[in-house]
């Protein structure tokens, strides 16, 4: 009776696993092209234990937009300017999601802090606040973590 093997998952998007001629004809480009975006800092593919270059299915993204971006006439520091926006749009779109949901919960917290309190319900983690007076605001501070 075969053994039976496992089902087959795909590499994930970081995945290092394309060597240096692979990633070169799926991005389009000539592999001493990808060595100088590497040394330019543009791209940082992973490695082997023996300094191969393993490059992932998101640098093959990156690498077919830094080509895009360079046959429409935009030089390699307007390249880096930009790839440097975008990663900088990114982390702030992540962190202002961060927030949102941080500002959710402490709005939650405080609606629960100002409720009529049942006697069976647990203490509020909040202090206690009372009801906050027609045009007036409730502050409430976040200790650093």
């Amino acid at each position: 009776m075969p053994t039976r093997r496992p089902p087959f998952e795909p590499p994930g998007p970081d995945a290092a696993v394309f060597v240096i001629s692979v990633a070169a004809e799926l991005s389009g480009l000539h592999p001493q092209t990808l060595r100088t975006y590497e040394r330019l800092g543009l791209i940082t593919p992973g490695r082997t234990g023996g300094g191969g270059r393993r490059y992932s299915p998101r640098d093959i993204e990156l690498l077919r937009e830094i080509s895009d971006l360079t046959s429409s006439g935009i030089g390699i520091e307007g390249v880096r300017r930009i790839l440097d926006l975008q990663n900088r749009v990114a982390a702030l779109a992540a962190r202002n999601e961060e927030l949102r949901a941080e500002l959710a919960a402490t709005r939650e917290a405080l609606r629960d802090a100002v409720a009529p309190r049942r006697t069976d319900a647990p203490a509020a983690r909040l202090p206690a606040v009372r009801q906050p007076e027609p045009g007036q605001s409730v502050v409430v501070w976040r200790r650093g973590r």
